[in-house]
């Protein structure tokens, strides 16, 4: 009897002190519709265009930073900072089951923003995700805990693995990189510097090829910069990269004849990069 008691104690402790995935320290995990997770029945938002996360100084929540704290039997010690962090492992995504039900740091979760679960960063942070299979790269606002696998390193939104585009695989390998906010802030605030000449100046195309072609537009030069490099790797067709006054760094593939749209549009998703917008057309 007293080996049962003291068992039981040891179950009441451990379950008190650890937080489960994706829920808050004091949530019970008996408590969502859904026993699977599952993508939206219905997307209501256009996901490809949902903005990155804005990185902007935010103090760090009580809820959701307790350290150490245990679950499933394994300890976890959340980071002072998140300053230089940066690691390569496997990206997981949530969505429907968790829509609508408290973060670790009790905020509502939301599938359709640009939010993620991560077992020691501290919440809030902000982080670059890259996918490494296409080069694709979203940055997100960590305020959930979670995926507590050992090859995983962190869980998406839907809306953010939509755009790095592992939805229908369900993992990916990725590179999470901790954002410095200051550094941020900074480089939003400089004037943006042309990068390539716009499109605006570029000589007349030739006769039938008077089509351009959007693949992305990014905050980030440097994300502007390295899709621009992986398309003139992979396409013999023009590119360019525009950099507008509005702080948008946008990558451009023309002028193409408008016949060839439709196969560059299908060989560009077949390597994981989202459908291309038609974004000028010279009479």
């Amino acid at each position: 009897m007293k080996r049962f008691l003291l068992f039981l104690l040891v179950v009441l402790l451990t379950a008190c002190g650890s937080p489960g995935p994706h829920l808050s320290e004091s949530s019970d995990p008996g408590r969502y519709s859904l026993s699977k997770d599952a993508a939206p029945d219905e997307v209501v938002v256009d996901v490809m265009a949902v903005a990155d996360a804005e990185p902007r100084h935010e103090p760090r929540t009580a809820a959701g930073n307790k350290s150490p704290y245990m679950v499933f039997g394994k300890v976890y010690t959340v980071l002072p900072d998140a300053a230089g962090y940066r690691e390569r492992g496997g990206a997981s995504w949530y969505g429907k089951k968790f829509h609508g039900h408290q973060t670790s740091n009790g905020e509502t979760y939301d599938m359709f923003a640009m939010t993620a679960a991560h077992k020691t960063l501290p919440i809030p942070s902000y982080v670059r995700v890259t996918n490494l299979a296409n080069g694709r790269s979203v940055i997100v606002r960590v305020n959930d805990r979670g995926p507590f696998h050992d090859d995983r390193v962190i869980d998406l939104s839907y809306a953010a693995a939509a755009r790095l585009g592992y939805i229908n695989q369900g993992t990916a390998q990725v590179e999470v990189e901790a954002i410095d906010v200051d550094q941020w802030l900074a480089q939003k605030a400089a004037p943006a510097v042309a990068v390539d000449a716009p499109i605006a100046q570029l000589p007349a195309p030739a006769a039938g090829k008077n089509t351009w072609l959007q693949v992305g537009a990014y905050s980030e030069v440097t994300l502007a910069q390295s899709v621009y490099r992986q398309l003139q790797a992979m396409t013999i067709y023009p590119v360019q990269l525009e950099s507008g006054v509005d702080h948008f760094h946008r990558v451009r593939i023309g002028p193409v004849a408008e016949d060839e749209v439709a196969s560059i549009a299908d060989s560009l998703q077949a390597r994981g990069f989202p459908a291309p917008v038609r974004v000028r057309q010279q009479p």
